[in-house]
């Protein structure tokens, strides 16, 4: 859920297991309406524009406000695919700014249109001359066959053919039953300014496959959830949804997603290089590569090191040689150590890479040492705060495991590193895997990393993922309880305790 326009054109983000993250693109998604299909669109909050054109998909695209510059720490919109029925709706938070939220479609022909406006007008030129039409206004296009539904609540929405040149336009390919399916593209170059940090390549738009989600918003909720047996302490699998029930603010919810715990990950290591030395390096270089050598074949991998600023080593990658290379390319870095920028940076940079897909982790190894902490000898540290990096992590649609490095030695002056901050350390990465959902792992030595590596790679085989949209839909910023129950003999259930509800 850290769930977060272009110009005038709203982004829209393929979201991997429902993730209340927001991203931003300038181009239009595009989703197949098969024959016989049916798309519902309602916006209570602007217009409606509905361009008719020869393709066999239906493009989205939005404008914020009159002239499309103000922009939203959220999107608000929704688009659920779910192969022969595709709703498209619009949402606006209470802590938004009160603007107009205007939607274009492009929708194919052949197709029985139905229009809507509770108090605004409909005008259409589908049948000549542009002219204003009765409510509700309906009109069959070609040999119909799809079912398209439009509403507002006062806005207005316009009917109309698109121009000769956009409908000869090629469009992508889409993927259908019959040809094989290309994986969504994480969408977003203009997101979110990292606060440090090497930004990976943007990637281009895609289009929406049946099963779909597209949310810029966080309407729906995702947990990631490791089951653990309390007898032997292992991870069980195996489980499937009708195993799990779950209860928000003690009201039990409807489980809408769920992915076994063999679904794969997006998996980046964050390593803390502040004060390496050349041989503390190579015992880096070679934990990391044990652990893209113990993950399994059809997670992705991507490495991001910091010190005074996150750099990216390897995006995400299923290509082990690749990694090793990259990884081998891991030196010392300078700066102060900057915790709290370079996990946020981690987050978006994850954010804008994931695919859809895939479930999502961060595995980082610090001291927790941020130079903002009391204590900490002479660094400036992180512009983000420690607080606000944990309530984004709480926000964070992953799972976040922390591996503490013991680097404590005895304080001979006051300007050096005093125990107490060493202490803290400690605890806020503790804190810091309690609120991302996954396991903090204390390391006395660095030579213990690459094994402690191995052990997160077994716990992340053991999660499984299950998403739901609340009953209780006020979006009041408040703490929102969440309770995992497992029908398994002495199962016990392990993840993000809840959520606030932006």
């Amino acid at each position: 859920m850290f769930l977060k326009v272009h110009k005038a054109v709203l982004g829209l983000l393929i979201l991997a297991a429902f993730s209340p993250t927001t991203a931003y693109a300038d181009d239009e998604i595009r989703i197949d309406l098969p024959a016989g299909g049916q798309l519902k669109v309602r916006n209570d909050f602007g217009d409606v524009t509905a361009e008719v054109w020869s393709n066999s998909f239906v493009a989205v695209s939005a404008v914020i406000g009159g002239d499309g510059s103000t922009r939203l720490t959220r999107s608000p919109i929704i688009i659920d695919n779910r192969g022969s029925v595709i709703t498209i709706s619009v949402v606006r938070r209470p802590i938004d700014p009160v603007v107009a939220i205007h939607l274009k479609i492009k929708i194919p022909e052949n197709a029985d249109v139905t229009a809507r406006s509770l108090r605004g007008t409909i005008s259409s030129s589908l049948s000549g001359a542009p002219s204003e039409e009765k409510q509700p206004f309906q009109t069959r296009l070609g040999s119909g066959g799809r079912k398209i539904d439009i509403q507002t609540r006062a806005g207005q929405i316009v009917l109309s053919y698109a121009a000769t040149a956009e409908v000869a336009t090629a469009a992508p390919e889409i993927a259908t039953a019959n040809t094989p399916r290309k994986e969504p593209e994480l969408l977003g170059a203009n997101g979110p300014k990292p606060a440090s940090g090497t930004p990976a390549e943007p990637v281009a738009n895609d289009e929406v496959s049946e099963g779909d989600v597209i949310r810029v918003d966080s309407q729906l909720v995702t947990l990631n959830i490791s089951v653990i047996d309390r007898g032997t302490n292992r991870g069980l699998m195996g489980l499937g949804q009708s195993d799990f029930k779950l209860f928000e603010d003690g009201a039990e919810q409807r489980i809408i997603q769920f992915d076994s715990s063999s679904a794969p990950f997006d998996l980046v290591l964050l390593i803390d290089l502040s004060g390496s030395t050349k041989d503390v390096v190579k015992l880096i270089r070679a934990a990391a590569i044990h652990f893209v050598e113990a993950a399994r074949p059809a997670d992705r991998i991507g490495v991001i090191t910091f010190a005074g600023e996150a750099k990216v080593i390897s995006q995400l990658t299923a290509d082990r040689d690749l990694l090793r290379q990259r990884i081998e390319t891991i030196d010392t870095a300078r700066g102060d150590t900057k915790l709290y920028d370079a996990t946020n940076f981690a987050m978006e940079e994850l954010l804008r890479e994931s695919k859809k897909s895939r479930r999502s982790a961060i595995v980082l190894m610090s001291d927790g040492l941020d130079g903002t902490i009391p204590g900490v000898s002479g660094q400036q540290g992180s512009r983000r705060t420690y607080q606000e990096t944990l309530r984004n992590i709480q926000e964070f649609d992953g799972v976040l495991y922390t591996l503490w490095l013991n680097t404590e030695y005895q304080a001979m002056n006051p300007q050096d590193t005093q125990p107490e901050a060493f202490d803290a350390g400690h605890d806020r990465m503790k804190e810091m895997a309690d609120a991302g959902g996954g396991v903090f792992y204390e390391v006395e030595k660095l030579t213990d990393l690459a094994g402690t590596y191995e052990q997160v790679v077994a716990d992340l085989g053991t999660m499984y993922s299950l998403a739901y949209r609340p009953t209780n839909s006020t979006r009041d910023g408040k703490w929102r309880a969440i309770r995992i129950g497992v029908s398994s003999t002495n199962a016990v259930p392990r993840g993000k305790r809840g959520y606030y509800a932006n």
